[in-house]
């Protein structure tokens, strides 16, 4: 199976049709309700719902998703009936093969119902129609591109006895991101007052976003967020609760995190952990969606830039 615990959980829908040719005789025992198994269109409906649930017992390398909508609807044409399904869950994974198996298993519950009455019934064109969710649809296309800036505290880290993994695996993150120019990349020790003048050099230099990494815990030495706080302008606490959301989902640690998110004029500050694993966590957590900020601020510019 794809590994996909890394991966958020958002909406997702999918829409999925197959049709089912059939011979007038056929048709007409569908609408007048004269199929000897019983009522057909109904007991399609049903099995389509029962496959959708079982999709993944039965194709090998779909994951186990939670439904939380499926509609299964059928039109009449002029050779036959076109099914319809639209599937829908809040998961780490689409939902497009529930849909199909849903229209699949409705259609061939008409042909078993119908084929002792009528011949030459025909299940074609089943396909998926459209598919919505999940990360691609925050995929922010951004120009000029959003300039970046990674800063690493780290005592260790700094004087050479430590290597750096966290905070170089966020900025090769933002290389990977269509609308990010990874630019500085500034390993300094745990010093409130360097981190400071690190932030305002970087800040009369242009950048957009600047991510600290390390510092947010609970250690003596992890001054990053009592560094920081005096500069943000407007602080944006939903940020960081859906990174720690995110995190306490796969660590229970998690919690212990006290980073913090904000604007200093039209720059967004956002503080990782310094774990590798937390520093990816949080940025799986935040990344694409949280570009939507300079979507909305070069719409309407802060009226105060830094300098």
């Amino acid at each position: 199976m794809r590994d996909i615990t890394p991966k958020p959980e958002t909406w997702r829908e999918a829409v999925a049709q197959a049709f089912v040719k059939l011979p007038p005789e056929a048709q007409a025992l569908l609408q007048e309700g004269k199929v000897a198994k019983g009522d057909a269109l109904e007991v399609a409906r049903t099995a389509g719902i029962l496959g959708a649930k079982r999709t993944w017992e039965l194709i090998p390398f779909c994951h186990p998703i939670p439904l939380t909508n499926l509609q299964i609807t059928y039109d009449f044409e002029a050779d036959g009936v076109r099914l319809e399904a639209k599937a829908e869950t809040i998961a780490a994974t689409g939902v497009e093969m529930e849909a199909l198996m849903a229209v699949n298993l409705a259609a061939l519950t008409l042909y078993d119902m119908l084929k002792p009455q009528v011949s030459g019934i025909e299940i074609r064109s089943l396909r998926l129609i459209s598919k919505r969710g999940g990360k691609s649809d925050y995929r922010q296309e951004l120009s000029p591109p959003v300039k970046a800036a990674v800063i690493v505290l780290s005592d260790s880290v700094a004087a050479g006895k430590k290597e750096d993994r966290a905070g170089r695996a966020v900025w090769q993150a933002l290389e990977r991101e269509p609308s990010v120019e990874a630019g500085e990349y500034e390993i300094l020790p745990d010093d409130p007052e360097k981190l400071q003048a690190q932030i305002r050099q970087l800040l009369v230099q242009g950048s957009d976003l600047i991510i600290t990494v390390g510092g947010t815990g609970l250690a003596g030495t992890d001054r990053t967020i009592e560094a920081l706080r005096p500069l943000i302008e407007r602080e944006i606490p939903g940020i960081m609760e859906a990174a720690r959301a995110y995190g306490q989902r796969r660590t229970l640690y998690a919690m212990l995190s006290r980073g913090l998110a904000g604007m200093i004029g039209n720059s967004l500050v956002l503080t990782f952990p310094g774990s590798t694993r937390g520093a990816q966590e949080s940025y799986q957590a935040l990344f694409p969606a949280v570009l939507h900020i300079f979507k909305v601020l070069r719409k309407i510019p802060h009226p105060q830039g830094y300098s």
